[in-house]
């Protein structure tokens, strides 16, 4: 299920709600995410969408994304298309084998339950981001 959350809501870093693994395959990334929580996957599964990830990739994405569930493991999975300018040793890319790909996806801001960082919640040794200027939410 997906868990939502105002968008006045605190946000935090990804890397506060989940770890990430990535690589590629031929000129595709592929980007793993797992929950650090069971909870925390249903907040990350209603922000962290395939349209999301591609807009995030933008500067280097030819492409589509698809996210895929994986059941039972609180993760997804996410395949970047024709990310990678070729891949391997076509590239002149500095990571033309997306290995710091779910490093960047885990600066994403995603917006948790204001209780999860008071006392006693599960990020209260979190600090939440700042709302960038100008931001209307």
């Amino acid at each position: 299920p997906v868990r939502d959350v105002p968008a006045d809501a605190p946000r935090v870093s990804l890397r506060a709600l989940a770890w990430a693994r990535s690589g590629d395959k031929g000129d595709h990334a592929n980007i793993g995410i797992l929950a650090r929580r069971p909870d925390f996957a249903a907040v990350i599964k209603g922000q962290l969408t395939a349209d999301r990830v591609a807009a995030a990739f933008a500067h280097y994405l030819k492409g589509g994304v698809t996210r895929y569930e994986m059941p039972g493991m609180d993760g997804f999975n996410f395949v970047l298309e024709n990310v990678l300018n070729g891949g391997g040793s076509a590239s002149l890319r500095y990571d033309p084998q997306a290995k710091t790909y779910g490093q960047m996806l885990l600066d994403i801001p995603i917006r948790v339950p204001a209780e999860w960082l008071a006392q006693g919640g599960p990020l209260a040794q979190t600090r939440p981001l700042a709302e960038p200027r100008g931001a209307a939410t």
